[in-house]
């Protein structure tokens, strides 16, 4: 004769659920014992690590090349493209500096990874546009240099208004 557990004196899901119950007290222990309080992990409020703190690393980016793009206006404008390549998807472009010493451009992009992330080593390409302080410059053959890599642009006449200059904007360049 066949029974079920639906013929257990109807209490059939009452051996089910003791039996569920079991099984997940079993589960949430180490060989059948429960975990001392003192292993379970402590909820916590602090927040994780941030690039800004000391776990991380920085260095420069890898540039692989620089192209200079001449704006048609007067006063000329000049940015440089610089393309390159990062070597994991964890590391991130954190700032770029740049710095001007008589007829040199000198900029600098620097990164900044998490020193215990782990990270997939793959590649990832980047592109930042910078733009040059080239206002009053007076006419001649300019280097720039990123990371490295360098190219040259030349002003065939002093960038600025002819009968007075304008007046400099405030900016972030260091004068070498």
């Amino acid at each position: 004769m066949e029974r079920n557990m639906s013929d257990v004196g109807g209490h059939g899901w009452l051996v089910a659920a003791v039996t569920m119950l079991t099984v997940s007290i079993v589960g949430c222990s180490a060989n059948g014992r429960p975990l001392p309080a003192s292993t379970m992990p402590a909820p916590t409020d602090t927040p994780a690590a941030t690039m800004g703190d000391k776990t991380a690393t920085s260095g420069e980016a890898q540039v692989d090349s620089i192209e200079i793009l001449v704006l048609e206006s007067f006063p000329v404008q000049i940015h440089v493209v610089a393309r390159g390549n990062l070597p994991d998807g964890c590391t991130k472009i954190d700032e770029i500096v740049r710095r001007r010493s008589g007829n040199d451009f000198l900029i600098t992009i620097t990164t900044v990874r998490p020193a215990d992330a782990i990270c997939a080593q793959a590649l990832v390409p980047f592109e930042e546009i910078v733009s040059l302080d080239v206002y009053g410059l007076k006419a001649g053959t300019y280097t720039v240099d990123v990371n490295g890599v360098t190219d040259v642009f030349a002003l065939d006449i002093d960038n600025a208004p002819q009968g007075g200059a304008l007046p400099r904007l405030p900016g972030d360049w260091e004068q070498g």
